[in-house]
């Protein structure tokens, strides 16, 4: 019956069209986060802590990508930080980029886990592809001017929600909600 009530809510719900998972380690240019399928839709919850973070992803076919960056939206706070992004190929040459600082940062709220968000730069229009990608590996360079702040880093806009998703998404939704929005005062 819960499973039930869950899958009603996440499938009747189109403002969730990320699955989150928390990735807090370090994620450097030897030892990228790996995402395993470009496509589907997912929101890695993260935390600069000094370096720029870096994920990596594989393709054998060409592909439909996406890929944006959020920050929480804290109750009664200004944007806490900003966050860029650059698309590397396999040599680690840049191909694409997003400069946060100068992007518009708007206010969203997100239905399912009733949170506000700052949405910044995109790939994409919406949260959703309008690029394909060549087969091959790329790389996502997450950083900021301190290389600090937490950020949501969302990729793919294909949503499949399979039944492990759908047994662990309350529970990755608290803790993300814990770490990434309980804060009683403005920094």
């Amino acid at each position: 019956m819960i499973r039930n009530t869950l899958a009603l809510a996440l499938l009747s719900s189109p403002a969730l069209a990320h699955v989150p998972v928390l990735s807090i380690d370090a994620k450097t240019d030897q030892s990228p986060y790996l995402i395993e399928d470009a496509e589907h839709s997912t929101a890695i919850y993260a935390i600069l802590d000094g370096d720029a973070d870096y994920y990596r992803i594989d393709e054998d076919e060409p592909f439909d990508f996406y890929v944006g960056i959020t920050a929480a939206k804290l109750e009664g706070c200004d944007l806490q930080a900003t966050f860029s992004f650059e698309v590397l190929n396999a040599k680690m040459e840049v191909i694409d980029s997003r400069d946060g600082a100068s992007s518009d940062w708007w206010a969203w709220y997100e239905k399912f886990g009733k949170q506000w968000y700052w949405v910044g730069p995109e790939i994409g229009k919406d949260f959703a592809s309008t690029t394909v990608y060549p087969a091959g590996t790329y790389f996502i360079r997450v950083f900021n001017t301190d290389n600090a702040g937490k950020y949501v880093l969302a990729v793919g806009d294909d949503e499949r929600f399979g039944l492990k998703t759908l047994l662990t998404i309350r529970e990755t939704v608290r803790q993300t909600a814990a770490m990434f929005w309980d804060e009683t005062d403005c920094p």
